[in-house]
């Protein structure tokens, strides 16, 4: 689908209609990413991405104007940075996932020509057809490699396709362009290319015997070149992307730097992040051994059993929260009645508090870099995915930053949305906070 062509805001003031969410709408109508809003944001986005029109939203609630700073400390693919870049405030981003991280930075860079940047496709296209063309052995994946990906996750031809293309892209090598030539072709591989579906976990589809690999690539780059001439006004508003581990932003940011905190980061809902990356960051090279894998796994907060590890103390950050040891504990034995004895659902009580702890961890680590008054909208949602045991995830996290100083200031409604494990509805929130000094 072409990204409508929309102007961004030249004036620092949010003068935008912002449509308050109604509890009412359906739940997926809310998250839907607007056809006016996908200049930048469409290049490459989770599927269940929070949207741009929600940043929005709180940047007028919290008056943020182009003076001030704005953080996302799990910022993903870049929706409040790239928000914030369009509206011409400045913005901060903290990603431990290689994958993503590298999508936010190249979505925040409008200083690329969009033609230069066709003519630049247009000739690897060209050479990569023509590789293809010829007589050859098929291009596969060493055993290790292949052993990181999601089994079929991608067939044969499309994946020898797409290695020729990976080798002219390479051969073709320039600055200025690799980074938007490369996230093209991760949005062509996860949309186009791949037997990946997401509904909204990502699963394996129909196999498909052959794929369009250059025209689907070439038709995303097109599309980031259409969106540059749109973007190009505001290609000078600062915004910075860590990749890092938000659980120490007290050591990567600069102490009484930041004003305001518009953020989503992971569910307690046993997901395990990494897949949904997983095809896109092995065949760009984000990922290239086991090891690797683990070691951005061990840079993200504990969501899910696949990532939990022996040394991990988190849970120390919330030994004393009766709520969440109550939950932990409760989960456990309806583990036990259940008769539930897999390494995975043995751990499922613990990876519950290292989530949290994680997560205060984050919220202590933060406080040096936040300015006195600084405004905090973190989205989260209730879960009940271990077990059936219901976790109110927006109350304790309120519950974890009153203790740690923060002032609560409300839990906004965002929406509802069907639990899979209950088939009930069940509330995703925004819990509002803010920062008032040193305590």
């Amino acid at each position: 689908m072409l990204n409508a062509e929309v102007e961004s805001p030249r004036s620092t003031q949010l003068s935008l209609p912002i449509p308050v969410p109604n509890s009412n709408r359906k739940g997926l109508e809310i998250n839907q990413l607007r056809p006016e809003d996908r200049s930048a944001h469409d290049w490459y986005r989770f599927v269940l991405s929070y949207p741009p029109h929600l940043v929005r939203e709180y940047l007028q609630k919290f008056k943020v104007d182009s003076s001030q700073r704005v953080l996302d400390p799990f910022c993903g693919t870049g929706t409040t940075p790239v928000e914030c870049k369009k509206l011409g405030i400045k913005s901060v981003g903290i990603e431990a996932n290689a994958m993503a991280a590298f999508a936010c930075q190249t979505k925040l860079n409008w200083t690329v020509d969009p033609d230069a940047l066709i003519r630049h496709a247009e000739d690897i296209a060209t050479t990569a057809e023509a590789v293809q063309n010829q007589p050859r052995q098929p291009r596969t994946l060493t055993e290790e490699v292949q052993k990181l990906l999601l089994a079929d996750s991608i067939s044969p031809v499309p994946l020898d396709k797409t290695l020729v293309l990976l080798e002219e892209i390479q051969r073709h090598s320039n600055d200025r362009y690799d980074a938007h030539i490369r996230l093209a072709l991760a949005k062509a591989l996860v949309f186009s290319i791949s037997n990946l579906r997401f509904r909204p976990e990502v699963s394996i589809g129909v196999a498909k015997s052959d794929a369009p690999v250059i025209e689907s690539w070439l038709q995303a780059v097109r599309i980031i070149a259409n969106d540059l001439r749109t973007l190009a006004s505001q290609a000078e508003t600062e915004a910075i992307v860590h990749h890092a581990d938000s659980r120490n932003a007290g050591q990567i940011l600069a102490p009484d730097s930041i004003d305001a905190v518009i953020t989503s980061p992971p569910y307690p809902n046993e997901k395990d992040y990494t897949r949904t990356t997983r095809l896109e960051s092995v065949l760009l090279g984000f990922i290239n051994t086991k090891a690797e894998l683990q070691a951005m796994k061990r840079g993200l907060v504990r969501s899910n059993t696949r990532g939990v590890y022996k040394v991990d103390d988190d849970d120390r950050w919330v030994s004393h929260f009766p709520e969440i040891q109550r939950i932990a504990q409760e989960i456990e034995d309806r583990r036990i009645e259940l008769g539930k004895t897999s390494g995975f659902e043995r751990m499922y009580a613990r990876v519950t508090k290292l989530y949290f702890g994680g997560m205060a961890k984050h919220l202590a680590e933060l406080r040096s870099a936040l300015r006195p008054g600084a405004q905090l909208a973190y989205v989260v949602g209730d879960q009940a995915s271990y077990l059936r045991v219901m976790i109110r995830t927006g109350q304790l996290l309120a519950d974890i930053a009153s203790e740690l100083g923060y002032e609560v200031v409300n839990i906004d409604l965002f929406r509802t949305r069907l639990a899979t494990a209950t088939k009930e509805q069940i509330r995703e929130e925004v819990v509002v906070l803010r920062w008032n000094g040193k305590q």
